[in-house]
């Protein structure tokens, strides 16, 4: 006799999961005639693969066994040093007890959802933000309280009192930000870290893209100027943009009590980041090879963000505005107040154009929906010019209507 069927019963986190909208949209993109500038993917034109296989042919030949064994949680230590080191490189003082090593930044953002956030917690978000970083946070089910952003990013000055009274962080992307492309300027950078270190509320500084600078100079960490103003920054790093994102290694930095306790919380995770890869990728950059690679990366980026602003300049209406970004993989692009990006989106698919709406990377305050992102690296030049004729087209229908 065949028994019934017994329903599932998810836990009340589970049940609040939504897909992520840019993955759901890259589902269409595997179609082959779509022009995709919805992922926010590293152009594999970037990817050392023959040095990498180098890397970890000579780590299996010459340390083999410890390769393969379990490591500790904290990370390999020859790559937690050259971390630390890049942060003195880079005007922070860092030591080697101050960096542990993750699966991915991304793992690093469950983490600190899991040691900050209780359920009701505030979180300090830009309005944009990375919609990774919200999605992640959201199943410790925090309160979400945007700070207010204009064309230069965040603004430190809205950060007071009542905004920071009980928020666990405040979270900032000030390189390129994802999804905006915008790069909070000097400045802003040391009213936001002397304000926190003023309020007592940590700063969670997301830096993917930071060594993707194209254009103008670079600034200084939050890291580097809050440690010298008294604030508490914890800084994510990660491997995937400057070598490659299937790698999955990444880097926290911050005080030795806040290591301490995501370590406990990395061994409930998954013991530790995969040693094979850890010991491949220090074999990579031990001796400065990021020196060479890394001006490579960003010229072939340099170009093609110069391809969709030259033709966003030449197809796109008055009406519309976008980012001018000085390095990263983003324009962040705002339309007439009316135009819904949403629907926009149904109507470029239907021309076989593809990108990601601005709504959902919104979270405590209401979602714009007349903005969208596109990402420009992984498009050979030709269809960046043909998706953005067909979106400047759509763009001036939706303005008519």
């Amino acid at each position: 006799m065949d028994m019934p069927a017994r329903p599932y019963v998810f836990s009340q986190r589970a049940q609040q999961l939504t897909s992520s909208t840019i993955r759901e949209i890259l589902k269409v993109t595997e179609r082959p005639e779509i022009i995709s500038f919805a992922g926010g993917l590293p152009s594999p034109q970037g990817f050392p693969i023959a040095r990498m296989r180098a890397a970890f042919d000579h780590v299996l030949d010459t340390a083999g066994a410890a390769a393969l064994q379990y490591g500790p949680t904290e990370g390999y230590a020859p790559l937690r040093a050259w971390v630390a080191e890049d942060m003195r490189r880079h005007g922070a003082q860092v030591e080697p007890d101050e960096v542990l090593i993750v699966s991915g930044s991304q793992q690093a953002l469950d983490m600190l959802g899991k040691l900050f956030i209780d359920p009701g917690s505030r979180v300090l978000v830009e309005a944009p933000s990375y919609l990774g970083a919200l999605q992640s946070f959201s199943l410790c089910g925090p309160e979400f309280a945007a700070v207010p952003t204009d064309e230069g990013g965040l603004i430190p000055e809205a950060i007071d009192e009542s905004l920071a009274a009980g928020a666990r962080f405040v979270y900032a992307l000030p390189n390129f930000q994802n999804p905006t492309g915008l790069t909070l300027d000097l400045p802003r950078r040391v009213a936001l870290v002397q304000r926190c270190a003023q309020l007592g509320l940590p700063v969670i500084e997301d830096d993917p893209y930071g060594e993707l600078r194209y254009a103008g100079e670079a600034l200084p960490s939050l890291l580097g100027l809050g440690r010298a103003a008294g604030a508490t920054v914890i800084r994510l790093g990660s491997f995937s943009k400057v070598l490659a994102p299937g790698l999955r290694l990444g880097y926290v930095v911050a005080p030795r009590e806040i290591i301490a306790k995501l370590v406990q919380i990395k061994q409930a995770t998954d013991l530790h980041t995969a040693t094979l890869t850890q010991m491949a990728v220090y074999e990579t950059v031990r001796s400065g090879f990021l020196d060479e690679h890394l001006p490579r990366v960003r010229e072939l980026y340099r170009r093609q963000c110069g391809y969709m602003l030259e033709a966003m300049r030449a197809h796109f209406p008055d009406t519309a505005r976008w980012t001018q970004p000085e390095g990263g993989m983003f324009i962040w692009v705002t339309l007439a107040s009316g135009v819904d990006a949403g629907r926009l989106l149904q109507q470029a698919v239907a021309r076989n154009v593809a990108f990601v709406p601005g709504a959902p990377f919104f979270a405590g305050v209401a979602p714009r929906a007349n903005t969208l992102r596109l990402s420009f690296v992984t498009v050979p030049e030709p269809s960046i010019r043909a998706g953005i004729a067909v979106l400047g087209d759509l763009i001036r229908h939706a303005d008519a209507a």
